[in-house]
């Protein structure tokens, strides 16, 4: 979709002093963009006490974005040490974040226990045991496995490699409990970019549902459920936003019917990321070159280095080229990156207006998933990311890459390790192969 018209009418007027000033390419995000959406859920969800966001850092792990997400009193979700650090640098501790883990070490169950600790939220059984010191507060990953579907981007839940089963998950609470845990929740994460607004509110009830089954089974009361994120957002234009007024309204409702039958509510949670940040970023790059072979090619000064969603999901993202009026001329082209590898293309025979050397692109919706996706493959480097602040100035919010930044894990004391059982115990023919 394209960007908002407020983002656009703060930045296009702008634009030109920004690219002379920090060059191309880079990210540039819109805070008053991303505070108004953050207020907006805030008061979407107002009516249900204890409502919380624990925003996704993997969508935009940035600690100025981080610090946005604090002002707005949202908390963390996190999956890795390095997210934990993050939010951790910025002062969030205990209950202001919640650790999911995956296949989870040692080392991992360490950093979430440490410095404050976290909600824990499991995701598989075998981990109970697992855990170094089990945790006052705990929560499960639940698949309900066949009882719904997924969708394109994360899979059917039968076949996805995350979460707690369905006959599991009573078994799973009793063996927190016997560990020591004595407050529980529950967490489920089924869907990723869904703009089918049923579909979260069948998410939240079907959360309620399994917990009445814990409650019924173990005399548990679950305090809260997080109905996880993958709230999605209208990269293409035509597509309606999700109605999250709507959407919230719905969900309060259940909230009630089942404190009406229960006594008492858990607090509802989500983890959203690219619906907080993702409509509020773009890719501003600039046409280095056109190639004109079967087709038009329109080459950029960035790749999927930098964004890499096009390239693995398919993804349109919309494309402004600056100062072309609508009227003009249109080409079909493909736009496509630096980088060699054939499915590094922005955009497959798009038709956009006529383009020439030195132009520069907005590529829209960069705000999550982007430079977080980004790699080195190719050696090549992902670029900066800048904030458009509420103010009006443009602050630099993270540099680009540097080839010294490529070489610095190269850059270590020189260690060989020679086993007990060396060259020479192998049998000759194993020694010549060496």
């Amino acid at each position: 979709m394209p960007m908002s018209q407020v983002f656009e009418n703060r930045l296009l007027p702008v634009l030109d002093e920004i690219i002379n000033y920090y060059g191309t390419p880079f990210h540039i995000y819109d805070e008053a963009g991303i505070r108004q959406t953050g207020q907006n859920f805030i008061a979407a969800f107002s009516r249900l006490n204890g409502f919380r966001e624990y925003f996704a850092v993997k969508a935009l792990p940035n600690p100025r974005m981080l610090q946005i997400m604090q002002d707005l009193g949202f908390g963390f979700d996190c999956s890795s040490i390095p997210e934990l650090i993050l939010s951790r640098q910025i002062g969030a501790r205990g209950e202001d974040i919640m650790f999911s883990s995956n296949n989870t070490t040692l080392e991992e169950f360490e950093a979430a226990d440490a410095d404050g600790g976290c909600l824990l939220n499991l995701d598989d059984i075998s981990l109970i045991a697992k855990v170094p010191q089990m945790p006052e507060t705990i929560s499960f990953r639940y698949n309900p496995g066949p009882r719904c579907s997924g969708n394109s981007i994360i899979g059917d839940p039968a076949e996805s490699k995350y979460g707690v089963a369905d006959t599991q998950i009573i078994d799973a609470y009793k063996a927190a409990g016997a560990r020591g845990a004595r407050r529980f929740g529950l967490h489920t994460m089924l869907v990723s970019n869904e703009l089918n607004a049923a579909y979260m509110v069948q998410t939240a009830a079907m959360l309620l549902e399994v917990a009445v089954q814990v409650l019924k089974a173990l005399d548990i009361r679950i305090e809260f459920i997080n109905i996880g994120g993958g709230l999605g957002i209208p990269y293409e234009p035509g597509q309606k936003p999700l109605d999250i007024v709507a959407i919230a309204a719905e969900i309060t409702d259940l909230f009630s019917a089942y404190k009406a039958q229960n006594g008492c509510a858990p607090r509802l949670f989500i983890e959203s990321g690219r619906y907080m940040t993702g409509p509020h970023g773009v890719l501003v790059t600039t046409v280095v070159n056109q190639k004109d072979i079967y087709r038009k090619y329109i080459g950029v000064n960035t790749s999927m280095a930098a964004l890499m969603r096009p390239a693995i999901y398919g993804a349109y993202h919309h494309i402004t080229v600056i100062g072309k009026r609508p009227k003009q001329h249109f080409e079909k082209v493909d736009v496509v990156g630096s980088l060699c590898e054939n499915n590094d293309k922005f955009a497959i025979q798009r038709l956009l207006p006529e383009i020439q050397d030195g132009d520069h692109l907005l590529i829209h919706d960069t705000g999550a998933h982007g430079h977080s996706m980004g790699f080195n493959y190719n050696g090549r480097l992902r670029p900066k990311e800048l904030l458009l602040r509420t103010n009006g100035s443009v602050e630099l919010i993270r540099r680009k890459e540097t080839v010294a930044d490529y070489f610095a894990t190269l850059n270590f004391t020189p260690q060989v390790m020679v086993p007990a059982k060396t060259c020479a115990d192998m049998p000759r023919n194993l020694r010549a192969a060496s």
